[in-house]
């Protein structure tokens, strides 16, 4: 009897004190989430430069952070676009449909701009792309100054937190790159970056029909023209770098004007290309931080406990690592100084909102190799290649007599794809299969290359399995890939892009080009290490598991366990 009488009470207790328990295993949700990119941030760069790195920056998320030290993507092209678009989404390219910085649109017959969408025009007057002074080859693809989130196929981890709380979660992405600021935003989200034109961060009627007051109010303090008449300097005496006695390097690359050695000047306000020289240098980078601030506090970013988004993504790593290599004293002393910049954001998150109700995100959208003469130094072959001349090697001249084409069989060739000329195909009856897979086989004889592959036998999957290809068949897809994917050898890479020369490109499918930090901080997460094999592409899944809503619909990477705590599945 009495023994009835105690299981009823205790009964009675444990449904009493179940609400009070799952009440207390329910994680706090983060005020703000900080997702951080570095553009072309290869996984050992901050750890290699970490000696002269302060506490508030890099090493703040060695110490306290959960460090994966070994993730790679999985997909063949590494580039800006497609790398920020995997970390948005948790899907491969092949899911997400940004396969390249730039693709061939069979339907207009023209290259497309990766975030181009002529509906939407750029808000600010006279901030289009300066075709005569942009440097970025991409960007000058694009027909008009029109930018949007539409060519992204499926939905962003931000835009399924503002799906979940019903747009009440404010969302925004701030890049110097366009490409940086829209793709990380996602569809519900809103996005600003650089305009070299201007000096002013800009935005696109996709996101408003004019301005918040206080964008032009920090557009008019002209915080760029701070820098005429000033220079990149060291931070440091070159005695404490690493690169300290390589200065001039003959694989290092003047770029319109900008030098390659120390001071880097920028020149008059004025100049032709001084906001240009702002964004190869470190103050890209001091600029999107300036800006990201006056948005925290003008937003009210992290203010209620409703769950905020802030994507930022810091470019200039990716200049300076295609103009000097990141084997170079201004990557040394780029890293550096991005450390204070770091320091700086997390100091003003802390202050403004608390670590301790922040979680942050850091990782890249892809790495970058060595420059060929820095690897030829130490023996490793490396070289550079030049696929527009291909149409003109004798193999493709004797396809072309083979298949009756007297005219280009190669219409375009923007990597990672080559695109044929169908009209020509077609006039003579042929089967575009078959030319593929003939193009492919004396493609795969050229110096350089490693895999040339058609998209119809990607499209059938008629592969053996292999690393290559299955990097190939991630970046695939049917509407947007070209009908060879092109692959080169390590080491092996295009330098050329409209006549401005590279000392070195990244964009294969090699472990120095998929090779980034993953790194989570922040909250009460405990600081870890972690080797084991993970992609960037379950950050989207871990932040989904982190607040309990649905993953994004194209994602396919896995919970990092060490962030949500979940434990491991055993099969």
């Amino acid at each position: 009897m009495w023994g009835k009488i105690l299981s009823t009470a205790l009964l009675a207790c444990g449904l009493f004190l179940f609400p009070l328990v799952l009440q207390a295993r329910e994680a706090p949700k983060p005020k703000l989430i900080l997702q951080i990119t570095v553009d072309q941030l290869r996984g050992d760069l901050p750890t290699r430069f970490m000696k002269h790195m302060g506490k508030g920056g890099f090493r703040y998320l060695q110490e306290q952070g959960v460090w994966y030290s070994n993730a790679h993507y999985s997909h063949a092209n590494t580039e800006t676009v497609v790398g920020h678009t995997t970390l948005a989404t948790g899907a491969n390219p092949s899911e997400h449909g940004m396969v390249a910085n730039v693709w061939f649109d069979r339907e207009t017959n023209k290259l497309a701009y990766n975030i181009e969408d002529a509906r939407y025009h750029v808000l600010t007057e006279g901030a289009d792309v300066d075709k005569s002074t942009e440097v970025d080859t991409t960007q000058k693809m694009a027909s008009s100054d029109g930018r949007s989130p539409a060519n992204i196929l499926v939905t962003t981890f931000s835009d399924e937190l503002s799906l979940a709380s019903n747009g009440a979660a404010r969302v925004f992405g701030v890049s110097v790159k366009d490409r940086g600021a829209v793709t990380m935003s996602g569809h519900a989200g809103k996005a600003f970056w650089f305009s070299k034109s201007t000096g002013g961060f800009i935005s696109s009627s996709y996101y408003y029909e004019h301005y918040p007051a206080w964008v032009n109010a920090w557009n008019q303090k002209k915080l760029a023209q701070a820098y005429s008449g000033k220079a990149w300097k060291l931070l440091l005496d070159k005695s404490n770098y690493l690169f300290g006695k390589g200065d001039d390097k003959d694989w290092e690359m003047d770029i319109v004007g900008f030098g390659k050695t120390f001071p880097h000047r920028f020149g008059k306000g004025s100049g032709k290309y001084f906001n240009t020289y702002l964004t190869f240098s470190p103050v890209g980078d001091e600029l999107t931080l300036e800006f990201a601030k006056a948005l925290i506090e003008a937003e009210d970013i992290g203010k209620d406990e409703i769950t905020d988004y802030l994507s930022i993504s810091f470019s200039s790593t990716d200049y300076v690592g295609h103009i000097f290599g990141p084997s170079s004293l201004e990557m040394e002393d780029n890293l550096l100084r991005l450390d204070r910049t770091l320091a700086k954001l997390f100091s003003y998150i802390d202050k403004n909102i608390g670590l301790e109700h922040t979680l942050i995100v850091l990782s890249a959208d892809h790495g970058g190799p060595e420059a060929p003469g820095y690897n030829r130094k130490y023996g490793i072959d490396s070289g550079y290649v030049s696929p527009e001349h291909w149409d003109r090697q004798s193999a493709i001249i004797a396809l072309k007599k083979k298949f009756g084409i007297g005219q280009q069989l190669i219409k375009k060739f923007y990597p990672p794809y080559l695109y044929l000329n169908h009209e020509a195909i077609q006039e003579k009856g042929l089967d575009l299969e078959e030319v593929e897979q003939a193009v492919a086989q004396e493609i795969m004889k050229i110096k350089g290359v490693a895999l040339a592959v058609s998209s119809a036998a990607l499209r059938n999957n008629a592969l053996p399995d292999s690393f290559l290809n299955r990097a190939a068949l991630n970046n695939f897809h049917p509407k947007r890939s070209g009908d060879l994917l092109i692959l080169f050898q390590p080491q092996y890479f295009i330098n050329d892009y409209g006549g401005e020369i590279m000392a070195a490109n990244h964009g294969g499918p090699w472990e120095y080009d998929t090779y980034v930090p993953v790194v989570f901080a922040g909250m009460s997460i405990k600081g870890q290490h972690i080797s084991r094999a993970v992609e960037p592409k379950d950050i989207a899944l871990t932040l989904t598991g982190i607040m309990g809503i649905k993953p994004p619909s194209g994602a396919s990477g896995t919970m990092l366990r060490e962030v949500v705590g979940q434990s491991e599945n055993k099969p």
